[in-house]
């Protein structure tokens, strides 16, 4: 019987995965660099976060880029921010860029996009402050499915372009986001992020944030979609097939993993980040939630957890 795609997929990349087993079992001796996205937790002090972290022995932070002006945000007080990730011993992975109606590089409205021109430059020089690797950036207005004109893709890359030289600067990595189509009206892919960052055309926009769930909505196949991401790919959000907590869905773990030490993934400056946001496409109303301490805890614990697990699984199956 013929296979269907996704499962000739699937035993193309086991048997690849398999093969660089047997030939470099070097390659597996260092695990995957595991984060979690903080900004699932909803309205809560940063400390709150770290000492949840904490507890579940996750060592790495992605901080939500909360900067909202010179008074408003984690950069208000770098000193205090850094306090607290030091108390808990907590390393962060990047800042997760929000980009909204307020500040889209894609919009028409010059008063926004001036705005989002800020808010990369201050996000970016706060990754840097506090030792992060990479700031999320999305082309799109997360939120609009529609755009708001026939421009918007040609407006987010100029505007981008404009501001680029902030991560050169830094040495803070710009990794751009495909997002699914439900949720942004441009680049919602792989193949169109790299087109994006080609058009941007700056040495500082030279990566990618992967998600396996816009991966799931808008790819033939989430495995072969982190493949296809190479060299570029920093950091890779994680959740299960109804946007909640891995384990508690259908998402094929095993593959993802395998793909990811293909890419040899397992090394400093690359992470795998949890940001389950539960179901429906408003992608940022969870940070608005004051959400039961239990929840925060069982999305921590299965995220980590499943990922721990299945990784052992497959690199000692």
């Amino acid at each position: 019987m013929k296979l269907q795609l996704v499962d000739e997929l699937n035993r193309k990349i086991r048997d690849a995965f398999d093969q660089l087993r047997k030939d470099h079992p070097e390659r597996f001796e260092r695990r995957l660099n595991i984060s979690y996205s903080n900004w699932t937790f909803g309205l809560e002090d940063l400390e709150e976060a770290a000492a949840r972290m904490k507890k579940y022995n996750v060592p790495y932070i992605e901080l939500g880029g909360d900067y909202g002006g010179k008074d408003v945000g984690y950069q208000a007080d770098i000193e205090k921010t850094r306090a607290i990730l030091d108390k808990y011993d907590l390393k962060v992975s990047g800042v997760c860029g929000f980009f909204g109606d307020s500040n889209a590089l894609s919009t028409n409205n010059n008063f926004a996009r001036q705005t989002a021109m800020e808010y990369i430059i201050e996000e970016a020089k706060f990754c840097k402050a506090v030792g992060g690797t990479y700031l999320l950036v999305v082309p799109g207005t997360v939120g609009r499915a529609q755009p708001y004109d026939s421009s918007d893709y040609a407006r987010s890359v100029k505007t981008l372009r404009s501001v680029a030289d902030i991560f050169t600067e830094t040495g803070v990595l710009c990794a751009v986001e495909p997002i699914n189509s439900a949720e942004v009206p441009i680049c919602s892919t792989v193949a169109s992020v790299q087109g994006y960052i080609r058009d941007v055309n700056h040495p500082g926009v030279q990566h990618i944030n992967g998600d396996v769930f816009h991966m799931l909505c808008g790819e033939k196949h989430i495995g072969q979609a982190i493949l296809d991401c190479g060299e570029q790919l920093v950091n890779l959000h994680v959740e299960d097939t109804n946007r909640m907590p891995l384990g508690n869905g259908m998402m094929d773990v095993d593959t993802i993993i395998r793909a990811l030490y293909l890419l040899n993934y397992n090394r400093d400056g690359h992470f795998v980040t949890g940001e389950p946001l539960g179901a429906g496409r408003d992608s940022y109303a969870i940070m608005y939630g004051r959400h039961p301490e239990s929840v925060k805890e069982q999305m921590l614990a299965d995220t980590v957890g499943t990922l721990r697990e299945r990784e052992e699984a497959v690199i000692n199956g």
